[in-house]
Parts: C-alpha cells; structure tokens; sequence
C-alpha cells in the first residue's frame, strides 16, 4: 500500500478507509509532539523534517501501518515499551485495528528531537574547534 504521491494529504486520500484513519491519527499525534516539524514525502512515504533534518516516516502496508523512527537507537531505548510490537532496526509495526499508543508514539518523536538537537549541537562544536 505505497501510493505515489506528491503530498501527504494526497497519500493519505489514496489510501483505504481503515488505513487513512490510523495515519491521519499517527499524523496528529506526531504533530503535536512536534508542531513546529514540516510535512514532507522522503522515500514515497509521509515523512517529517524538523531544522532540516529527518525526523520521522510513517506509511500504511497491506497488514499493518509502521512508524520509522529513522533511529534504530531510539527503538533500542523504548524496547521496553514496544514489546507488543513488531520491530526491527528501523520500523515499529502497529496492528490496523488496534488503538495507536499515542502516549509511547509522542515519546518516540520527543526522543528523536532530543537526538536530533544533540547531533547538530555536536555538529556545532566540530566546526567551532
């Protein structure tokens, strides 16, 4: 379920009812821990960039709908947490038809912020030396 799209709002109409529902409420979840990130399609997928950097991809399939952290150690830090779903390095995997973990998915993106902010203040230091 990869619709070609030029936009986020066009992905998403493409989709099915069911799979447009959980997407739309992952967009406004991760909106709202990241308002000031801007929409973007990275690799066909919805994706957000927040300072120019990536920040999180999400994208429907035919079973499931997948967060991509875009960090696969913001997926080994929430481990704990993600037990009840499918992961792999990059890509968390939640079930259509089961409520999103809006409290864990705001967590994840807060994280990669963090990440994000220390690798460019790290950047910062590397060009002042």
């Amino acid at each position: 379920m990869s619709p070609l799209a030029a936009d986020v709002d066009a992905y998403l109409a493409a989709l099915p009812d069911e799979a447009r529902a959980a997407l739309e409420q992952l967009r406004r979840t991760i909106k709202a821990a990241a308002p000031d990130a801007i929409e973007v399609i990275s690799y066909q997928m919805p994706a957000f960039k927040l300072r120019g950097r990536s920040l999180v991809a999400f994208a429907a399939f035919k079973a499931h709908y997948s967060l991509f952290p875009m960090s696969k150690a913001v997926i080994e830090a929430h481990k704990d947490e993600l037990t009840a779903y499918q992961t792999s390095k990059g890509t968390i995997r939640f079930p259509f038809g089961q409520p999103l973990p809006e409290a864990l998915v705001r967590r994840l993106v807060e994280a990669r912020i963090a990440e994000n902010e220390a690798a460019a203040n790290a950047k910062k230091g590397r060009n002042r030396a």
